[in-house]
């Protein structure tokens, strides 16, 4: 059996520690409709989004599940693309956060473009002027956004 020589043993044992000083940073992700959203009356874009995701029976309003399709679609691929903005931005998670905030904001806006069923009621298409699921004043698709908090 041949022996292996390794050297420069200093040099990455000092990458690997910096590499991990970056990454065990504490960081958190939100994405969504953040407690800041709110429309022009002072009602919470969340609330709302959530009486869209969930539906109210009581008043004839079905589920749209904008949010939940969107996790269930794309969430495999977060995991992969966090691994890589890591390894591409030096093992920053704050950096690989906002980057991954970023994207997953655009899917969720891209869900609710997307949505086009349950149809609307008819009233509520003659009240809008258009059968556009979800969107009507665009405040709620305005209002996707996310953040990272570190610490």
């Amino acid at each position: 059996m041949d022996a292996v020589t390794l050297s420069g043993g200093a040099k990455l044992d000092a990458a690997l520690r910096e590499m991990a000083r970056e990454i065990s940073k504490p960081a958190t992700l939100r994405v969504g409709f953040l407690s800041k959203a709110k429309y022009p009356d002072g009602t919470s874009v969340a609330l709302v989004a959530a009486v869209n995701e969930y539906g109210r029976p009581d008043k004839g309003q079905p589920p749209r599940p904008f949010f939940r399709n969107m996790i269930a679609d794309k969430s495999p691929e977060w995991p992969g693309a966090i691994a890589g903005l890591l390894k591409d931005n030096g093992y920053n998670a704050e950096r690989a956060l906002e980057l991954t905030g970023s994207a997953i904001a655009g899917q969720l806006r891209q869900s609710i473009i997307d949505l086009v069923s349950p149809p609307l009621a008819e009233s509520t298409i003659r009240r809008k002027g258009f059968d556009k699921p979800l969107i009507d004043t665009g405040h709620m698709l305005q209002s996707v956004d996310y953040e990272v908090k570190t610490g």
